[in-house]
């Protein structure tokens, strides 16, 4: 497993439509899966969600995860079986004070995996990644394609 980006767990295909990978425990209706009777404490223990834009351009795959209050060091980017991009981390749980009295919580805390099947062209060595205003970037490469040049073919008498 290779761990990228300075807060790489600190250290330094098929595209996601047609087979996506996620280890996130959310229902197909998009809920978190909670545990119990529905108990505030565990709901807020429940598996945090991270919303994922892929793009492709002609140079690069381009991942933009929404991760508002997650900060780096809480953050692991990393590529498995030399083809799956690893995003995880886990969003913390504010201090409660014992004289605190909830109203409503609907800010997703607790951990986060989203995984995804790089394709073929991904060049594994140069992907970038870098945390701004609560949204992780990952930049992967494309491999550089080499165009064939034109062959002239030789005329051969069948005569």
């Amino acid at each position: 497993m290779t761990s990228l980006g300075p807060w790489g767990g600190g250290g330094g295909g098929t595209p996601f439509f047609t087979t996506p990978f996620s280890s996130d425990a959310w229902d197909e209706y998009g809920g978190a899966i909670t545990r119990g009777g529905g108990d505030r404490r565990e709901d807020v223990a429940a598996m945090a969600h991270a919303n994922v834009d892929w793009r492709e351009t002609d140079r690069a795959h381009i991942f933009r995860v929404d991760l508002p209050g997650v900060k780096k060091e809480d953050l692991k980017v990393q590529v498995e079986d030399s083809n799956i991009l690893q995003i995880s981390g886990e969003r913390v749980v504010e201090k409660e004070e014992e004289n605190d009295k909830w109203h409503r919580v609907e800010r997703r805390r607790g951990s986060f995996s989203r995984r995804f099947r790089l394709p073929e062209n991904a060049n594994l060595d140069g992907i970038a990644c870098g945390l701004e205003h609560g949204v992780l970037t990952v930049e992967v490469p494309k491999k550089e394609v080499q165009q064939d040049q034109p062959k002239n073919v030789r005329y051969i008498d069948v005569a």
